[in-house]
C-alpha cells in the first residue's frame, strides 16, 4: 500500500526514471523485483525455520507437502500471467494494439516454457534427476524476466529471456541455503533475481532503453524497496511480532491458530 505506488510513480507515473528513460512494460521491477526486495528483508529478519540448517551448515531439505497441489497453482499463475502482461496493453482500440497484445500473449508463453526447459535440464545434469520444484519455479521466473518487456522481442528471444530466468533459479536457491537464508518457496530466486535480469534484458531488445539506465533504476526502487520493507518488519518484530513459538512452529499453526491439523496422517498413530 506504501511501497508499491511511490515507486510504481516513479515509472508509470511519469516520475524522474521515466524521464530518464527507465522502462519495465508490466513490472520486472516494479511488481517482482520489489516483492523480492521485501521477501529477503523479511527471510533475514524472521530467520530460518527450525531445523533448515544445521550447526556444521548442512541443509536439511523441507519438502513441500502437497507437489501436485503447487504444480496446479504455478499453471494458474501461468495462465495468470496472460491477464497481467496483456493487460499491460491498456487497450484493444486498433489493429496496432491488438497486435501488440497478440505478441505479449505470444512473447509471455514462450518465455515460460524457456524457464521450465532451462530449469529440467540443469537439474538434470547437476543433480541427475529432474527437480519439479525448480521446473515450476523456472516456469515463474521465466514470467516474471520477460515481464519487463514481453511485446518487443522475438518469439526466440523471449525463450532465451525465459531460459536465463529458469537458469537463475537453479543456481540463486542453493546460493541463498549457503547464506542460511531460507527462501520457503523460492520466492527470492524467482521474483527479485529473475526480475533484476528481465528489467536488464530490456537493453537488449528495445533500441531506446539502455543498460545503464535500467540498472539506475533497479538500484534505486531496490534501496527504496528493501530499506522501507526492512523499517515495517523491524517495526512488526518488535511489536505485534512475527514469529511463532518453537512448539507452535513444531506442531504447524493450523493447529495453533485454527485447531485442525492440515495434516493428521504426518501425526503420530496411536
Amino acid at each position: 500500500a506504501i511501497i508499491y505506488p511511490i515507486q510504481g510513480s516513479w515509472v508509470w507515473g511519469g516520475g524522474w526514471l521515466d524521464a530518464m528513460g527507465f522502462s519495465d512494460y508490466a513490472g520486472s521491477t516494479l511488481v517482482h523485483s520489489v516483492g523480492g526486495w521485501a521477501a529477503l528483508s523479511g527471510a533475514i529478519i524472521l530467520g530460518a525455520r527450525k531445523g533448515k540448517y544445521t550447526t556444521d551448515g548442512r541443509v536439511q531439505p523441507i519438502p513441500g507437502a502437497n507437489l501436485p497441489l503447487a504444480t496446479l497453482g504455478t499453471f494458474i499463475l501461468w495462465l495468470g500471467w496472460f491477464g497481467f502482461n496483456g493487460g499491460s496493453v491498456l487497450s484493444l482500440g486498433s489493429a496496432t494494439s491488438v497486435i501488440e497484445m497478440a505478441n505479449v500473449f505470444a512473447n509471455t508463453n514462450m518465455a515460460a516454457v524457456g524457464g521450465v526447459l532451462s530449469a529440467m535440464i540443469l537439474t538434470q545434469l547437476i543433480y541427475k534427476k529432474v527437480d519439479l520444484t525448480m521446473a515450476l519455479n523456472g516456469a515463474i521466473a521465466g514470467l516474471v524476466s520477460i515481464t519487463a518487456e514481453p511485446a518487443d522481442p522475438s518469439i526466440g528471444l523471449s525463450v532465451a529471456i525465459g531460459a536465463v530466468g529458469g537458469a537463475i533459479v537453479v543456481f540463486a536457491v542453493p546460493f541463498l541455503d549457503k547464506l542460511k537464508i531460507d527462501d520457503v518457496v523460492g520466492a527470492i530466486s524467482a521474483h527479485l533475481f529473475a526480475g533484476i535480469w528481465g528489467t536488464l534484458a530490456v537493453a537488449i531488445s528495445d533500441p531506446e532503453a539502455s543498460f545503464a539506465t535500467q540498472a539506475i533504476g533497479i538500484i534505486a526502487i531496490g534501496a527504496f524497496a528493501l530499506v522501507t520493507s526492512t523499517i515495517f518488519w523491524l517495526a512488526l518484530k518488535y511489536t505485534i511480532g512475527i514469529r511463532t513459538d518453537e512448539e507452535d512452529e513444531a506442531n504447524g499453526l493450523d493447529k495453533a491458530e485454527l485447531g485442525l491439523e492440515a495434516y493428521p496422517e504426518f501425526g503420530p498413530s496411536t
